[in-house]
C-alpha cells in the first residue's frame, strides 16, 4: 500500500490584510454595544500537498482575494443582513438600522451589509473563508483544509475551517 504524501501548511498573515471598521454586537432583542471601530486582521491556514517541483500552490490567489475581501469593507461601517433583532430599510436616501426603539441612519456610501447574523469575530470568520473559496482559482486547487482567522485585538481571534476529502 503507497503511502500518502504528507501535507504541507502555508500561513499567509501579511500586515496589509486588515480592515478598519465600524459595528455593534447585537447581545438580544434589547441590549446591542454602542457604535464603535476595530482594525481587524485576517489571516489564513492552508494543508496542501506539495508537488514534484517543490511547490504546494500560488499563495499569490490567497492573498490577492483576501487583499480585496478587506478593502472591500475598508473604512465602512458593517451591518448584518440577518440578525432577528435588527432591520434594514432605505428611507429618504438612508440605510436606516432600527433596533428595538432605535433607529440609526446612515448614509448608505459607509455601509457594507452582509449575509450574517451579527457583526462578530465569529460571523467575518466565516464570511470571508466562503468568499475566499467562492473564488473559482481557488476552488479549483482542491485543497485539503483551508482555515480563515479574523481578529478584532491582539490575541482575540475566530476562525473558520473547510475540510475536503
Amino acid at each position: 500500500m503507497a503511502a500518502t504524501p504528507p501535507l504541507t501548511r502555508i500561513e499567509i498573515s501579511k500586515e496589509y490584510l486588515h480592515f478598519n471598521s465600524g459595528h455593534f454586537t447585537i447581545f438580544s432583542d434589547t441590549d446591542r454595544e454602542d457604535l464603535h471601530g476595530h482594525t481587524f486582521y485576517v489571516k489564513a491556514l492552508i494543508d496542501s500537498p506539495v508537488d514534484v517541483t517543490g511547490l504546494a500552490f500560488d499563495y499569490n490567489l490567497v492573498k490577492q482575494r483576501l487583499k480585496t475581501l478587506c478593502e472591500r469593507i475598508d473604512e465602512k461601517i458593517l451591518l448584518p443582513e440577518r440578525s432577528p433583532f435588527l432591520s434594514l430599510a432605505e428611507e429618504d436616501g438612508y440605510l436606516v438600522a432600527t433596533f428595538a426603539d432605535e433607529k440609526l441612519p446612515f448614509l448608505p456610501r459607509d455601509v457594507i451589509t452582509l449575509p450574517v447574523a451579527n457583526i462578530t469575530v465569529e460571523e467575518l470568520a466565516p464570511w470571508f473563508l466562503s468568499a475566499l473559496l467562492d473564488d473559482p482559482a481557488i476552488c479549483g486547487l482542491r485543497l485539503p483544509r483551508v482555515e480563515v482567522s479574523v481578529s478584532s485585538g491582539p490575541g482575540q481571534w475566530a476562525s473558520a475551517v473547510q475540510t475536503n476529502n
